[in-house]
């Protein structure tokens, strides 16, 4: 039977859900992924598990209110990701990297891309699947996606608009995956949480 795990860039899904004003329900979310791979390979698809990858908000010393607070709002999503069926959470750092011109705060996620590539390339080369679905659009899991297509893992990108600024994707990772699919509106309609 066909296997597949989804890998999660979760700020890069941020951006996405920004651009239709949603958000996202992950258990939603997985199984579209599921239900989309299973239509385009037409043979029946175990999933083995769902792996998002994101950082918590990073907290000065010490911690104003503000920050306290979107850390705490935080870790409560995480841990409600964390109760979904066969869901992973990895956590990466945030760090901080000075300010821009306007004084406002840099900040850079350390960990993810690597927790993200590592997982897609022992996964493949262990043979515990069939298919890879990564949402994400950074060039930095090319060698990920390379190595688990010469385990011959089916790897599917699903990838915001090529024309938007914030969650577009690299044209590379787009070349070097076997199918995609674009995250459009459509989509995001099956996806998105309910609105209060």
């Amino acid at each position: 039977m066909a296997r597949l795990a989804i890998f999660i860039d979760g700020a890069y899904m941020e951006k996405v859900a920004r651009e239709f004003n949603s958000r996202v329900d992950y258990g939603l979310l997985c199984a579209e992924v599921r239900r989309l791979v299973a239509e385009g390979t037409q043979e029946p698809l175990d999933l083995l598990r769902s792996y998002y990858y994101n950082c918590l908000p990073y907290q000065g010393e010490p911690p104003t209110d503000e920050e306290r607070e979107r850390f705490s709002r935080t870790r409560g999503f995480f841990d409600a990701l964390r109760r979904l069926p066969r869901f992973e959470v990895r956590e990466g750092r945030l760090a901080f990297r000075g300010t821009n011109e306007h004084g406002q705060p840099i900040f850079q996620q350390k960990r993810t891309d690597m927790l993200l590539g590592l997982d897609v390339a022992l996964l493949s080369s262990k043979k515990q699947i069939t298919h890879a679905a990564i949402l994400a659009g950074d060039s930095d899991f090319l060698p990920a996606v390379e190595v688990a297509s010469q385990e011959g893992v089916a790897v599917w990108l699903f990838h915001g608009s090529a024309s938007s600024r914030t969650s577009g994707y690299a044209n590379e990772l787009w070349m070097h995956a076997d199918e995609r699919c674009e995250i459009n509106a459509d989509f995001m309609r099956c996806v998105a949480r309910p609105t209060r």
